[in-house]
Protein backbone atom coordinates (compact mmCIF):
# COMPACT_ATOMS: atom_id res chain seq x y z
CA UNK A 1 0.00 0.00 0.00
CA UNK A 2 1.20 3.36 -1.08
CA UNK A 3 1.59 5.75 2.28
CA UNK A 4 -0.62 8.54 1.52
CA UNK A 5 -0.04 12.35 1.31
CA UNK A 6 0.16 14.45 4.66
CA UNK A 7 -3.11 15.84 5.26
CA UNK A 8 -2.41 19.20 6.14
CA UNK A 9 -5.14 21.66 6.72
CA UNK A 10 -2.77 24.63 5.75
CA UNK A 11 -0.86 23.70 2.62
CA UNK A 12 -2.86 22.80 -0.56
CA UNK A 13 -2.30 19.89 -3.00
CA UNK A 14 -1.96 21.08 -6.69
CA UNK A 15 -2.67 18.77 -9.87
CA UNK A 16 -0.38 20.36 -12.51
CA UNK A 17 -1.67 19.65 -16.08
CA UNK A 18 0.63 18.89 -19.14
CA UNK A 19 0.21 22.44 -20.85
CA UNK A 20 1.41 24.50 -17.56
CA UNK A 21 5.05 22.49 -17.66
CA UNK A 22 4.98 23.40 -21.28
CA UNK A 23 4.43 26.68 -21.07
CA UNK A 24 6.64 27.46 -18.00
CA UNK A 25 9.23 24.17 -17.39
CA UNK A 26 9.82 26.08 -13.70
CA UNK A 27 6.47 26.02 -12.39
CA UNK A 28 7.22 22.95 -10.83
CA UNK A 29 8.77 25.65 -8.30
CA UNK A 30 6.25 28.02 -8.38
CA UNK A 31 3.97 27.41 -5.66
CA UNK A 32 5.57 28.08 -2.51
CA UNK A 33 4.81 26.08 0.74
CA UNK A 34 2.47 23.92 -1.44
CA UNK A 35 2.66 20.99 -2.06
CA UNK A 36 2.73 19.63 -6.30
CA UNK A 37 1.30 16.59 -7.73
CA UNK A 38 1.95 15.43 -11.20
CA UNK A 39 -0.08 12.50 -12.75
CA UNK A 40 1.42 9.63 -14.92
CA UNK A 41 -0.91 10.79 -17.53
CA UNK A 42 0.99 14.33 -17.91
CA UNK A 43 4.06 12.70 -17.90
CA UNK A 44 2.98 10.51 -20.88
CA UNK A 45 1.69 13.64 -22.34
CA UNK A 46 5.02 15.67 -22.20
CA UNK A 47 6.72 12.68 -23.33
CA UNK A 48 4.55 12.91 -26.66
CA UNK A 49 5.23 16.48 -27.26
CA UNK A 50 8.81 16.69 -26.41
CA UNK A 51 9.97 15.60 -30.66
CA UNK A 52 10.45 19.07 -32.56
CA UNK A 53 11.97 22.19 -32.77
CA UNK A 54 9.18 24.11 -31.58
CA UNK A 55 8.87 26.26 -28.08
CA UNK A 56 6.52 24.05 -26.91
CA UNK A 57 8.72 20.52 -27.69
CA UNK A 58 11.88 22.97 -25.91
CA UNK A 59 9.75 23.31 -23.15
CA UNK A 60 8.71 19.87 -22.85
CA UNK A 61 12.41 18.73 -23.04
CA UNK A 62 12.89 21.31 -20.46
CA UNK A 63 10.44 20.42 -17.84
CA UNK A 64 11.59 16.44 -18.45
CA UNK A 65 15.22 17.65 -17.35
CA UNK A 66 13.74 19.24 -14.58
CA UNK A 67 11.52 16.47 -12.81
CA UNK A 68 14.57 14.20 -13.34
CA UNK A 69 16.82 16.57 -11.56
CA UNK A 70 14.12 16.76 -8.69
CA UNK A 71 13.83 13.01 -8.53
CA UNK A 72 17.46 11.47 -8.73
CA UNK A 73 18.69 14.18 -6.78
CA UNK A 74 15.92 12.90 -3.51
CA UNK A 75 17.30 10.67 -1.25
CA UNK A 76 13.54 10.09 -0.10
CA UNK A 77 10.96 7.39 -1.61
CA UNK A 78 9.28 9.18 -4.56
CA UNK A 79 5.97 7.83 -2.75
CA UNK A 80 6.42 10.15 0.61
CA UNK A 81 7.11 12.96 -1.59
CA UNK A 82 9.94 15.00 -2.61
CA UNK A 83 11.16 17.71 -1.13
CA UNK A 84 11.46 21.03 -3.55
CA UNK A 85 13.66 23.19 -1.23
CA UNK A 86 16.78 21.79 -2.10
CA UNK A 87 16.30 21.69 -5.72
CA UNK A 88 14.08 25.14 -6.35
CA UNK A 89 17.75 27.16 -4.12
CA UNK A 90 14.56 27.72 -1.37
CA UNK A 91 12.16 29.12 -3.72
CA UNK A 92 9.82 26.60 -2.87
CA UNK A 93 9.15 24.60 0.21
CA UNK A 94 6.46 22.21 -0.60
CA UNK A 95 6.77 18.67 -1.67
CA UNK A 96 6.54 17.18 -5.45
CA UNK A 97 4.43 13.88 -5.46
CA UNK A 98 4.35 11.47 -8.44
CA UNK A 99 1.82 9.08 -9.33
CA UNK A 100 2.84 5.42 -8.02
CA UNK A 101 -0.83 3.46 -8.55
CA UNK A 102 -2.60 2.79 -10.64
CA UNK A 103 -5.79 4.53 -9.65
CA UNK A 104 -9.37 3.17 -10.84
CA UNK A 105 -11.72 5.46 -10.76
CA UNK A 106 -15.51 5.74 -12.04
CA UNK A 107 -15.93 8.84 -14.19
CA UNK A 108 -18.87 9.78 -15.18
CA UNK A 109 -20.21 7.77 -18.31
CA UNK A 110 -20.57 10.71 -20.45
CA UNK A 111 -16.57 11.11 -19.99
CA UNK A 112 -13.98 8.36 -22.07
CA UNK A 113 -11.48 7.21 -20.03
CA UNK A 114 -8.81 6.98 -23.47
CA UNK A 115 -8.47 11.17 -23.00
CA UNK A 116 -5.54 12.40 -21.29
CA UNK A 117 -7.79 15.38 -19.91
CA UNK A 118 -10.31 12.85 -18.30
CA UNK A 119 -7.70 10.31 -16.96
CA UNK A 120 -6.20 13.35 -14.79
CA UNK A 121 -9.60 14.47 -13.91
CA UNK A 122 -10.06 10.80 -12.56
CA UNK A 123 -6.61 10.98 -10.67
CA UNK A 124 -8.19 14.22 -8.73
CA UNK A 125 -11.36 12.56 -8.37
CA UNK A 126 -9.47 9.98 -6.19
CA UNK A 127 -6.89 12.78 -4.59
CA UNK A 128 -10.38 14.30 -3.36
CA UNK A 129 -11.38 11.23 -1.71
CA UNK A 130 -8.48 10.32 0.39
CA UNK A 131 -8.12 13.77 1.62
CA UNK A 132 -11.14 15.45 2.17
CA UNK A 133 -9.64 17.66 4.77
CA UNK A 134 -7.44 19.12 2.16
CA UNK A 135 -7.85 21.39 -0.73
CA UNK A 136 -6.95 19.66 -4.29
CA UNK A 137 -6.71 21.62 -7.06
CA UNK A 138 -6.22 21.36 -10.63
CA UNK A 139 -3.86 23.95 -12.67
CA UNK A 140 -4.09 24.30 -16.46
CA UNK A 141 -4.03 26.94 -19.01
CA UNK A 142 -6.90 24.72 -20.81
CA UNK A 143 -10.55 26.61 -20.18
CA UNK A 144 -12.27 23.65 -20.82
CA UNK A 145 -10.65 21.41 -18.76
CA UNK A 146 -10.93 23.48 -16.02
CA UNK A 147 -14.97 23.82 -16.60
CA UNK A 148 -15.05 19.63 -16.97
CA UNK A 149 -13.11 19.44 -13.57
CA UNK A 150 -15.71 22.28 -11.71
CA UNK A 151 -18.45 20.43 -13.67
CA UNK A 152 -17.29 17.07 -11.35
CA UNK A 153 -17.40 19.25 -8.32
CA UNK A 154 -13.72 19.30 -8.10
CA UNK A 155 -11.36 22.94 -7.77
CA UNK A 156 -9.64 24.24 -10.67
CA UNK A 157 -7.73 26.87 -11.39
CA UNK A 158 -5.64 28.98 -14.20
CA UNK A 159 -1.92 29.16 -13.87
CA UNK A 160 -1.14 32.52 -12.81
CA UNK A 161 2.57 32.52 -12.15
CA UNK A 162 3.67 33.80 -15.90
CA UNK A 163 1.42 36.89 -15.49
CA UNK A 164 3.19 39.70 -15.05
CA UNK A 165 -0.36 42.04 -14.27
CA UNK A 166 -3.87 40.68 -13.26
CA UNK A 167 -5.17 44.26 -14.57
CA UNK A 168 -3.46 45.37 -18.24
CA UNK A 169 -5.31 48.41 -17.32
CA UNK A 170 -2.71 48.70 -14.92
CA UNK A 171 0.15 48.44 -17.48
CA UNK A 172 2.82 51.46 -17.58
CA UNK A 173 1.86 54.17 -20.22
CA UNK A 174 4.77 55.74 -20.34
CA UNK A 175 3.00 59.17 -20.07
CA UNK A 176 1.17 61.17 -17.03
CA UNK A 177 -1.10 64.34 -16.94
CA UNK A 178 -0.25 66.52 -14.36
CA UNK A 179 -2.99 67.76 -11.69
CA UNK A 180 -3.72 71.18 -12.05
CA UNK A 181 -2.28 72.59 -8.58
CA UNK A 182 1.18 70.36 -9.39
CA UNK A 183 3.49 73.33 -9.88
CA UNK A 184 1.87 75.02 -6.92
CA UNK A 185 2.85 71.97 -5.09
CA UNK A 186 6.02 71.85 -6.61
CA UNK A 187 6.96 75.72 -6.73
CA UNK A 188 9.34 75.80 -3.17
CA UNK A 189 13.19 75.12 -4.32
CA UNK A 190 12.50 74.91 -8.16
CA UNK A 191 15.32 75.50 -10.21
CA UNK A 192 14.57 76.11 -14.08
CA UNK A 193 17.04 77.06 -16.84
CA UNK A 194 17.40 76.68 -20.38
CA UNK A 195 20.34 75.09 -22.49
CA UNK A 196 20.61 73.75 -26.29
CA UNK A 197 16.79 74.94 -27.20
CA UNK A 198 15.23 73.39 -23.95
CA UNK A 199 14.08 74.19 -21.04
CA UNK A 200 15.05 71.86 -17.47
CA UNK A 201 13.15 72.16 -14.33
CA UNK A 202 15.07 70.27 -10.98
CA UNK A 203 11.68 70.05 -8.73
CA UNK A 204 10.64 68.21 -5.82
CA UNK A 205 8.06 67.27 -3.97
CA UNK A 206 4.75 64.55 -2.97
CA UNK A 207 4.07 63.50 -6.62
CA UNK A 208 7.92 63.92 -7.78
CA UNK A 209 8.40 60.62 -6.37
CA UNK A 210 6.48 58.58 -8.19
CA UNK A 211 7.62 59.81 -11.64
CA UNK A 212 9.89 57.27 -13.66
CA UNK A 213 13.14 58.27 -15.43
CA UNK A 214 11.77 58.53 -19.35
CA UNK A 215 8.39 58.94 -18.32
CA UNK A 216 6.43 61.73 -20.56
CA UNK A 217 4.29 64.52 -18.69
CA UNK A 218 2.24 67.10 -20.05
CA UNK A 219 -0.45 69.69 -18.97
CA UNK A 220 -2.72 71.64 -21.09
CA UNK A 221 -4.24 74.69 -20.34
CA UNK A 222 -2.84 78.39 -20.93
CA UNK A 223 0.71 77.36 -20.70
CA UNK A 224 0.69 73.93 -22.19
CA UNK A 225 3.90 71.99 -21.01
CA UNK A 226 5.26 68.59 -22.95
CA UNK A 227 8.39 67.25 -21.09
CA UNK A 228 10.06 63.76 -19.87
CA UNK A 229 11.68 63.20 -16.65
CA UNK A 230 15.62 63.15 -17.57
CA UNK A 231 17.12 61.97 -14.31
CA UNK A 232 15.71 60.65 -10.97
CA UNK A 233 17.54 61.14 -7.09
CA UNK A 234 15.82 60.41 -4.46
CA UNK A 235 12.76 62.79 -4.67
CA UNK A 236 14.42 65.32 -7.09
CA UNK A 237 13.87 65.03 -10.51
CA UNK A 238 15.30 66.92 -13.70
CA UNK A 239 12.27 67.18 -16.55
CA UNK A 240 13.37 68.57 -20.06
CA UNK A 241 10.71 69.83 -22.71
CA UNK A 242 10.29 67.66 -25.51
CA UNK A 243 11.36 67.97 -29.03
CA UNK A 244 8.15 68.88 -31.04
CA UNK A 245 8.04 66.58 -33.89
CA UNK A 246 4.65 67.83 -34.76
CA UNK A 247 6.49 70.76 -36.34
CA UNK A 248 7.26 70.70 -39.75
CA UNK A 249 10.84 71.47 -39.62
CA UNK A 250 11.20 68.82 -37.27
CA UNK A 251 9.86 66.20 -39.26
CA UNK A 252 11.28 62.85 -39.62
CA UNK A 253 11.70 61.56 -42.86
CA UNK A 254 8.46 63.55 -44.11
CA UNK A 255 6.35 62.23 -41.56
CA UNK A 256 5.50 64.82 -38.48
CA UNK A 257 3.64 64.10 -35.58
CA UNK A 258 -0.03 64.10 -35.19
CA UNK A 259 -0.64 63.86 -31.56
CA UNK A 260 0.86 64.02 -28.67
CA UNK A 261 1.76 60.25 -27.70
CA UNK A 262 3.17 60.12 -31.23
CA UNK A 263 5.49 63.24 -30.58
CA UNK A 264 6.42 61.60 -27.38
CA UNK A 265 7.70 58.47 -29.22
CA UNK A 266 9.73 60.09 -32.08
CA UNK A 267 11.56 61.61 -29.13
CA UNK A 268 12.75 58.41 -28.07
CA UNK A 269 13.13 56.80 -31.60
CA UNK A 270 15.38 59.63 -32.39
CA UNK A 271 17.47 59.85 -28.94
CA UNK A 272 20.41 57.71 -29.14
CA UNK A 273 20.78 57.34 -25.28
CA UNK A 274 17.58 55.61 -25.47
CA UNK A 275 18.33 51.82 -26.15
CA UNK A 276 15.15 49.65 -25.86
CA UNK A 277 12.09 51.22 -27.05
CA UNK A 278 8.32 49.69 -26.22
CA UNK A 279 5.11 50.87 -28.34
CA UNK A 280 1.88 49.35 -27.72
CA UNK A 281 -1.36 50.67 -29.74
CA UNK A 282 -4.38 49.44 -31.64
CA UNK A 283 -4.01 49.28 -35.25
CA UNK A 284 -3.77 52.37 -37.07
CA UNK A 285 -1.88 54.59 -34.29
CA UNK A 286 1.38 54.42 -36.21
CA UNK A 287 3.82 51.96 -34.45
CA UNK A 288 5.58 50.97 -37.86
CA UNK A 289 5.02 54.00 -39.50
CA UNK A 290 7.20 55.94 -37.24
CA UNK A 291 9.71 53.71 -36.39
CA UNK A 292 10.52 53.28 -39.91
CA UNK A 293 10.58 56.76 -40.39
CA UNK A 294 13.09 56.88 -37.37
CA UNK A 295 14.79 54.16 -38.46
CA UNK A 296 15.32 55.47 -41.97
CA UNK A 297 16.27 58.67 -40.98
CA UNK A 298 19.12 57.47 -38.37
CA UNK A 299 20.27 54.68 -41.14
CA UNK A 300 20.89 57.16 -44.36
CA UNK A 301 21.25 60.64 -43.01
CA UNK A 302 22.40 60.94 -39.68
CA UNK A 303 24.44 57.26 -39.92
CA UNK A 304 23.88 56.45 -36.97
CA UNK A 305 23.10 53.06 -37.50
CA UNK A 306 24.21 50.38 -40.38
CA UNK A 307 20.85 48.72 -41.46
CA UNK A 308 17.25 48.37 -40.61
CA UNK A 309 16.53 44.84 -39.04
CA UNK A 310 12.96 43.77 -38.91
CA UNK A 311 11.56 40.62 -37.64
CA UNK A 312 7.86 39.47 -36.62
CA UNK A 313 6.78 36.26 -35.10
CA UNK A 314 5.11 34.07 -38.22
CA UNK A 315 2.33 32.72 -35.84
CA UNK A 316 -0.34 31.46 -38.85
CA UNK A 317 2.31 29.12 -40.30
CA UNK A 318 2.70 27.37 -37.11
CA UNK A 319 6.69 27.06 -36.59
CA UNK A 320 8.31 26.96 -39.99
CA UNK A 321 8.30 29.22 -42.55
CA UNK A 322 8.56 26.32 -45.30
CA UNK A 323 10.89 24.56 -47.44
CA UNK A 324 9.78 27.17 -50.80
CA UNK A 325 12.57 28.13 -53.02
CA UNK A 326 13.74 30.94 -52.04
CA UNK A 327 15.91 33.02 -49.44
CA UNK A 328 15.17 34.16 -45.97
CA UNK A 329 13.78 37.45 -46.99
CA UNK A 330 11.48 35.88 -49.72
CA UNK A 331 9.90 34.05 -47.51
CA UNK A 332 9.44 36.15 -44.76
CA UNK A 333 7.69 38.43 -47.74
CA UNK A 334 4.22 37.21 -46.85
CA UNK A 335 4.44 38.61 -43.62
CA UNK A 336 5.74 41.65 -44.15
CA UNK A 337 2.74 43.70 -45.89
CA UNK A 338 3.17 46.03 -43.44
CA UNK A 339 6.67 46.65 -44.17
CA UNK A 340 5.82 47.83 -47.70
CA UNK A 341 2.78 49.39 -46.97
CA UNK A 342 4.31 51.79 -44.99
CA UNK A 343 7.79 52.09 -46.92
CA UNK A 344 5.17 52.97 -49.89
CA UNK A 345 3.65 56.25 -47.63
CA UNK A 346 7.81 57.10 -46.92
CA UNK A 347 8.87 56.70 -50.37
CA UNK A 348 5.97 59.56 -50.99
CA UNK A 349 7.59 61.78 -48.53
CA UNK A 350 10.84 62.03 -50.38
CA UNK A 351 9.98 65.10 -52.78
CA UNK A 352 10.28 65.59 -56.41
CA UNK A 353 12.21 63.71 -58.85
CA UNK A 354 9.51 61.82 -61.12
CA UNK A 355 9.33 58.17 -61.09
CA UNK A 356 12.87 57.76 -61.49
CA UNK A 357 13.94 59.62 -58.56
CA UNK A 358 11.23 57.57 -56.48
CA UNK A 359 12.59 54.22 -58.05
CA UNK A 360 16.17 54.73 -57.25
CA UNK A 361 15.22 55.92 -53.66
CA UNK A 362 13.10 52.39 -52.80
CA UNK A 363 16.11 50.42 -54.15
CA UNK A 364 18.65 52.26 -51.36
CA UNK A 365 15.62 52.13 -48.81
CA UNK A 366 15.26 48.38 -49.29
CA UNK A 367 19.14 47.85 -49.31
CA UNK A 368 19.17 49.11 -46.14
CA UNK A 369 16.53 47.27 -44.52
CA UNK A 370 17.13 43.54 -44.27
CA UNK A 371 13.83 41.45 -42.87
CA UNK A 372 14.91 38.18 -40.74
CA UNK A 373 12.99 34.96 -39.39
CA UNK A 374 12.84 34.31 -35.87
CA UNK A 375 13.53 31.04 -35.93
CA UNK A 376 17.20 31.92 -36.25
CA UNK A 377 17.78 34.42 -34.57
CA UNK A 378 19.65 32.35 -31.84
CA UNK A 379 23.27 32.95 -31.16
CA UNK A 380 23.44 35.95 -33.02
CA UNK A 381 24.83 39.52 -32.11
CA UNK A 382 23.81 42.64 -33.81
CA UNK A 383 26.28 45.40 -33.85
CA UNK A 384 24.93 49.19 -34.87
CA UNK A 385 21.74 48.10 -36.00
CA UNK A 386 18.39 49.38 -35.61
CA UNK A 387 15.94 46.43 -34.88
CA UNK A 388 12.28 46.41 -35.34
CA UNK A 389 10.39 43.34 -33.57
CA UNK A 390 6.57 43.71 -34.63
CA UNK A 391 3.85 42.12 -33.22
CA UNK A 392 5.47 41.58 -30.24
CA UNK A 393 2.95 40.74 -28.49
CA UNK A 394 2.71 37.07 -29.42
CA UNK A 395 6.21 36.50 -28.02
CA UNK A 396 6.70 34.50 -24.66
CA UNK A 397 8.67 36.64 -22.34
CA UNK A 398 11.72 33.88 -23.16
CA UNK A 399 11.07 34.38 -26.70
CA UNK A 400 11.97 38.07 -26.02
CA UNK A 401 14.51 37.44 -23.76
CA UNK A 402 16.26 35.58 -26.26
CA UNK A 403 15.95 38.72 -29.14
CA UNK A 404 16.66 41.90 -27.13
CA UNK A 405 19.84 39.71 -25.96
CA UNK A 406 21.04 39.79 -29.44
CA UNK A 407 21.50 43.49 -29.16
CA UNK A 408 25.48 44.45 -29.16
CA UNK A 409 26.88 47.68 -29.09
CA UNK A 410 25.22 50.72 -30.70
CA UNK A 411 22.25 48.70 -31.47
CA UNK A 412 18.79 50.02 -30.63
CA UNK A 413 15.72 47.67 -30.15
CA UNK A 414 12.39 48.49 -30.87
CA UNK A 415 8.82 46.43 -30.04
CA UNK A 416 5.71 47.40 -31.30
CA UNK A 417 2.50 45.16 -30.94
CA UNK A 418 -1.15 45.00 -29.56
CA UNK A 419 -1.66 43.28 -27.00
CA UNK A 420 -5.55 42.80 -27.87
CA UNK A 421 -4.49 41.04 -30.93
CA UNK A 422 -2.68 37.79 -29.57
CA UNK A 423 -2.63 34.89 -31.36
CA UNK A 424 0.07 32.43 -29.47
CA UNK A 425 -2.30 29.54 -27.97
CA UNK A 426 -1.79 30.17 -23.91
CA UNK A 427 -0.91 33.42 -23.96
CA UNK A 428 -2.83 36.27 -22.17
CA UNK A 429 -2.70 40.10 -22.75
CA UNK A 430 -1.60 39.40 -18.95
CA UNK A 431 1.43 37.22 -19.90
CA UNK A 432 2.90 38.22 -23.00
CA UNK A 433 6.04 38.93 -23.56
CA UNK A 434 5.48 42.54 -24.78
CA UNK A 435 3.64 43.11 -20.94
CA UNK A 436 6.50 41.45 -19.70
CA UNK A 437 9.36 44.06 -20.69
CA UNK A 438 7.41 46.99 -20.46
CA UNK A 439 6.78 46.06 -16.85
CA UNK A 440 10.68 45.31 -16.37
CA UNK A 441 12.12 48.07 -18.37
CA UNK A 442 9.90 50.48 -17.01
CA UNK A 443 12.55 52.17 -14.53
CA UNK A 444 15.73 51.91 -16.67
CA UNK A 445 17.10 55.05 -17.59
CA UNK A 446 18.08 53.70 -21.04
CA UNK A 447 14.60 52.37 -22.26
CA UNK A 448 10.92 54.06 -22.73
CA UNK A 449 7.44 52.84 -23.42
CA UNK A 450 4.65 54.97 -25.12
CA UNK A 451 0.97 53.35 -25.58
CA UNK A 452 -0.46 55.43 -28.33
CA UNK A 453 -4.32 55.49 -28.04
CA UNK A 454 -5.69 57.81 -31.07
CA UNK A 455 -5.88 56.38 -34.59
CA UNK A 456 -4.40 58.36 -37.09
CA UNK A 457 -5.03 56.14 -40.41
CA UNK A 458 -8.57 57.39 -41.62
CA UNK A 459 -12.06 58.69 -40.16
CA UNK A 460 -13.25 55.01 -41.18
CA UNK A 461 -10.79 53.23 -39.38
CA UNK A 462 -11.01 54.86 -36.02
CA UNK A 463 -14.98 54.26 -36.18
CA UNK A 464 -14.76 50.81 -37.43
CA UNK A 465 -12.32 50.33 -34.09
CA UNK A 466 -15.05 52.41 -31.90
CA UNK A 467 -18.39 50.45 -33.20
CA UNK A 468 -17.08 47.00 -34.36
Amino acid sequence: MVKRAPSSTKTKLFVLDTNVLMHDPTSLFRFEEHDVYVPIMTLEELDNNKKGMSEVARNARQASRTLDEVVSSSEHDIATGIDLAAPSHDLATGKLFLQTEAINVQLPAALPTAKGDNQILGVMMHLAERTPKRPVILVSKDINMRIKARALGLDAQDYFNDKVLEDTDLLYTGWLELPVDFWDKHAKGMKSWKENGHTYYQIEGPQSADLMVNEFIYQDGENPLNAWVKERNGRSVLIETVTDYGHNKNNVWGITARNREQNFALNLLMNPEIDFVTLLGQAGTGKTLLTLAAGLTQVLETKRYSEIIMTRVTVPVGEDIGFLPGTEEEKMAPWMGALEDNLDVLNGTTGEGGDWGRAATRDLIRSRIKVKSLNFMRGRTFINKFLIIDEAQNLTPKQMKTLITRAGPGTKVVCLGNIAQIDTPYLTEGSSGLTFVVDRFKSWPHSGHITLQRGERSRLADHAADVL
